[in-house]
């Protein structure tokens, strides 16, 4: 019996090649201007993203105090959703979302969810430097995929699996790093309150992805772009009401014109830090709305990848942040388990659409 010819194996060239066809046949499919919306949502997610964190650490760099500030901050630019939620309506004659109890009580646990977990991640910023608080908020990717099979059920695979492990190894490496990366005014006990709640930020954050994706599975059913608006726009305003509560109740609104006064710049540079913050923040989060409605997760997850260099390199030059060999190699094995992850969720939807293309043939 002869044996079959093993096939010759794959040049690397041939791969290139095979990517670029595939590029240029996806380009040729949509339209020119579904491209300068993505590169524009693409360019807000890696330049506001990372401005939103360095304004954050600009704040506390400068005098300010207050975590409810900044945490009020990443919330009060929620109205430029709704500027751009509005219009929709009218040109692309859609009708708002009737609100349901089930979808109105999802939408208040989500509000008071995002509320505290920007809470947490201000403790991150006030005591940690921004290169080392961004490469620890990218362990939500981790809490967003476990979250994600246990409550929506997606499917892990190996790959997936192996990034989760990657990201936790870069995790601990920092924490083993604290000593050259803490700043000279913040203590080993700050320190490592940042440490703990930039953690379980990350944690509730993904907690929050997976539970958004289960609305819009179980109430909503569909996932067009005025829906995502909807929910971002309902979402940031109950997490800004419950916010401004709170800045209320510690007496930091009033505060606020006191810290101003003793800012380093004056008040001028302290309200511009703080609406820049929040437009940055809204824009950054308009831009990730956007690549995950035109592209995929995988498409928000290179950039998430392509963000926490971005981050640290801004910081280091812009802030003076310090920058070890300990924290280069967290970022390097942060990027590798990105990689990891968009390859695995790769070959998931792949999986999926051959057995959904396989059941439409039987």
């Amino acid at each position: 019996m002869e044996e079959s010819p093993t096939k010759p194996p794959i040049s690397c060239w041939t791969q290139i090649s095979s990517f670029k066809m595939t590029f240029w046949e996806s380009y040729k499919k949509k339209p020119f201007s579904y491209w300068i919306l993505l590169l524009l949502s693409s360019a807000a997610m890696l330049i506001a993203f990372p401005a939103s964190s360095l304004l954050s650490r600009l704040y506390y760099a400068n005098g300010g105090k207050s975590k409810w500030v900044i945490s009020w901050v990443a919330v009060a630019g929620w109205p430029l959703t709704a500027l751009i939620l509005i219009p929709t309506y009218f040109f692309l004659q859609t009708r708002p979302t009737p609100f349901t109890l089930k979808l109105t009580l999802s939408y208040i646990l989500l509000g008071i969810l995002s509320a505290a977990d920007n809470l947490m991640y201000a403790y991150a910023y006030a005591y940690l430097p921004p290169s080392t608080a961004s490469l620890l908020a990218s362990s939500s990717l981790i809490f967003s995929s476990l979250f994600g099979y246990f409550i929506v059920k997606n499917k892990l695979n190996a790959a997936i699996i192996n990034a989760i492990v990657i990201i936790t190894a870069s995790m601990i490496i920092i924490a083993l790093d604290s000593n050259s990366d803490r700043y000279g005014n913040v203590s080993k006990a700050q320190y490592a309150i940042g440490f703990i709640w930039d953690i379980i930020g990350s944690a509730l954050h993904g907690l929050i992805f997976a539970l958004s994706e289960l609305v819009f599975i179980k109430l909503l059913g569909r996932r067009s772009f005025h829906v995502v608006l909807e929910q971002q726009a309902t979402v940031s305003l109950i997490a800004f009401i419950f916010t401004t509560i709170g800045m209320i109740l510690n007496n930091d609104l009033k505060g606020m014109k006191m810290e101003a006064s003793h800012f380093k710049g004056g008040e001028s540079s302290y309200y511009l830090i703080l609406i820049w913050g929040a437009v940055a923040f809204q824009l950054g989060v308009l831009g990730g709305t956007a690549v995950l409605y035109l592209s995929s997760t995988v498409m928000a997850g290179v950039l998430n990848a392509v963000r926490v260099p971005l981050t640290g390199i801004a910081a280091v030059i812009l802030l003076g942040d310090p920058m070890s060999g300990f924290k280069i190699l967290s970022m390097i094995i942060t990027f590798w388990g990105f990689g990891c992850y968009i390859y695995g969720n790769f070959s998931v939807n792949k999986f999926s659409s051959q057995q959904s293309v396989l059941r439409g043939t039987v």
